[in-house]
């Protein structure tokens, strides 16, 4: 195992699904992830999803840097927050609402559960 490892598409073969249909708002999107590390609760790769709105409610702690995109997160209080390329963002646990991606969006992120 190699100690330094370059953050790629490239690096292992996607995860193709949906999300649960009973948190979807509108349209229909597929995300794609490559999680090129897990290991004690910490994950990191990169995540794609194409447009569409879905419920989120986070428990664990996310960083994440935009690539690609434009996206939306809603907060239960009414607060919008836009993502888009080169923005870097965390997500603490206790955010609930919505995100929407509003154009294909493509992230690399670190999640600490």
């Amino acid at each position: 195992m190699t100690l330094i490892e370059r953050l790629t598409r490239d690096a292992c073969p996607p995860e193709v699904d949906r999300p649960d249909p009973a948190k979807v708002v509108s349209g229909d999107p597929v995300h794609t992830t490559w999680n090129l590390e897990e290991v004690d609760g910490l994950y990191c790769g990169m995540w794609q999803s194409t447009p569409g709105i879905w419920r989120v409610s986070y428990a664990e702690w996310e960083y994440v840097h935009i690539l690609q995109g434009h996206s939306i997160l809603t907060g239960a209080d009414g607060s919008v927050t836009h993502l888009r390329a080169g923005d870097s963002w965390i997500i603490r646990p206790g955010f609930e609402g919505t995100w929407e991606v509003v154009e294909t969006t493509l992230k690399d992120y670190v999640i600490r559960a």
